[in-house]
């Protein structure tokens, strides 16, 4: 049986101000995945008419955020999510709208486990961010970590 994660967007969209800013929209959301969309809008286009380098890793980073909250909602009362670092490729102009497939790199039983046994678990979580065509036009890899909470 699969959990009702149908609250992770209205969350993020109530916890992040920059996802309501932006207009991100999730279209997808799984404990293991979720897929995010930026509109096209002009505002947030750089000289050359595509989304902005910091756009594109925004909504990077908001997909994997949504994919941690689904994955570790069972987890929140006793440690937060935070980032821990982040590396992204920008592979293509990204022209339109953006789509940020979010994938959680490791079992979240094995990451609880970790924070079960007192430890600060790290865990990536891989984003594929693609054009209206489908295009990959940027890698990211976000690392989270479980803070206990004191």
């Amino acid at each position: 049986m699969s959990a009702d994660l149908s609250f992770v967007a209205d969350a993020m969209k109530q916890s992040v101000p920059w996802v309501r800013t932006t207009g991100v929209e999730f279209v997808e959301v799984a404990a293991d995945r979720v897929v995010a969309e930026l509109p096209d809008r002009e505002d947030l286009r750089n000289h050359v008419g595509g989304p902005h380098a910091a756009v594109m890793f925004g909504v990077a980073e908001t997909a994997s955020g949504a994919v941690v909250m689904a994955a570790f909602s069972a987890e929140l009362g006793r440690a937060t999510p935070l980032v821990a670092r982040s590396e992204i490729a920008y592979k293509k102009l990204a022209l339109g709208v953006l789509r940020a497939e979010a994938v959680l790199g490791r079992a979240a039983a094995d990451v609880v486990a970790e924070l079960d046994a007192g430890t600060r678990p790290e865990f990536p979580v891989h984003v594929t961010i693609t054009n209206a065509e489908g295009v990959t036009t940027g890698e990211v890899t976000v690392v989270w970590t479980l803070r206990p909470n004191r």
